[in-house]
């Protein structure tokens, strides 16, 4: 049997291209996120080019949702206003259309949040992005990570991200050394990144945002899937990733090299340095 895996030469263009767009035409970017990232995503947003607005109170995020062009929703420290401005604000990107990412962080053995994301699953989530021990919880096959540390491999949480998009209409993303990224037909698999990017907080939230403003920029795109913007934001940050660590010399001047070659970063370097390959499921299965 032939390998079904192949080289997507599709996803790198349209990553240049969704890239091209959202700088010509910055989404905005409505981000419920942990107050511990909060101003490094508004950054990592910033450097892309989509313009952040981190609205978490309640009574005003169901409207700003509905005005914005992309919500991340993370569950990092949901205290009471924002789990009520989170409710919120799915409602209001529901009643729009406005595309949004839910980001089950830390989810399993913690009962507020698991609850949360259990209900919002039910809004059903265009995209869903976490590490593989949160989407195996989410899925319901697991009791969660360490904290917010995996303990799983992404590959371990495949059959989870599949059940979940096929259930739940989503594009699920599972972040690890080798992104996993399925809309419950077929996997996209990106190789790109480094592992500084674990020694930063938010380096992972951060891709949330980034996932929800590039949805934003695809959003009157007849032709643009979630897939491809999921798989766009993922190429493009973790491409970013990897020309930071270049000039790197610790976690620290990682973080700054980060949002330098977010801003830096080009189309035309997509496509020449993208290791992504994609595969059906029903290939997958036969492997």
């Amino acid at each position: 049997m032939s390998d079904p895996l192949r080289p997507s030469t599709r996803t790198a263009a349209v990553a240049a291209d969704l890239l091209g767009r959202l700088r010509e035409a910055p989404p905005l970017t409505h981000c419920i996120t942990n107050t511990v990232v909060t101003g490094f995503t508004a950054n990592v947003l910033l450097a892309i080019g989509a313009a952040p607005a981190m609205v978490d109170i309640a009574g005003e995020a169901r409207l700003f949702a509905a005005a914005a062009s992309g919500l991340l929703v993370n569950l990092g420290t949901p205290t009471p206003e924002q789990r009520a401005a989170a409710t919120e604000a799915v409602a209001g990107a529901d009643a729009a259309g406005t595309p949004w990412v839910l980001d089950p962080v830390a989810i399993g053995v913690l009962p507020v949040r698991t609850a949360l994301a259990y209900d919002l699953l039910a809004q059903r989530p265009p995209a869903i992005r976490g590490n593989a021990s949160e989407i195996l919880a989410l899925a319901g096959l697991s009791s969660g990570g360490r904290g917010v540390d995996a303990t799983d491999a992404p590959e371990a949480a495949l059959g989870a991200a599949a059940d979940l998009a096929s259930t739940w209409g989503s594009v699920v993303a599972v972040s690890g050394a080798v992104d996993l990224i399925t809309d419950g037909e077929s996997v996209v698999r990106i190789a790109n990144g480094d592992p500084l990017l674990t020694r930063v907080t938010g380096g992972g939230c951060a891709l949330g945002a980034v996932m929800a403003a590039f949805l934003g920029a695809a959003r009157d795109s007849e032709t643009v899937t979630h897939l491809d913007a999921v798989s766009s934001a993922t190429l493009v940050y973790t491409l970013a990733a990897e020309h930071a660590s270049a000039t790197a010399s610790g976690p620290g001047t990682f973080a700054v090299a980060l949002l330098d070659a977010l801003a830096d970063i080009e189309p035309a370097e997509i496509a020449a340095e993208a290791r992504v390959t994609e595969t059906a499921l029903t290939a997958e299965a036969a492997r």
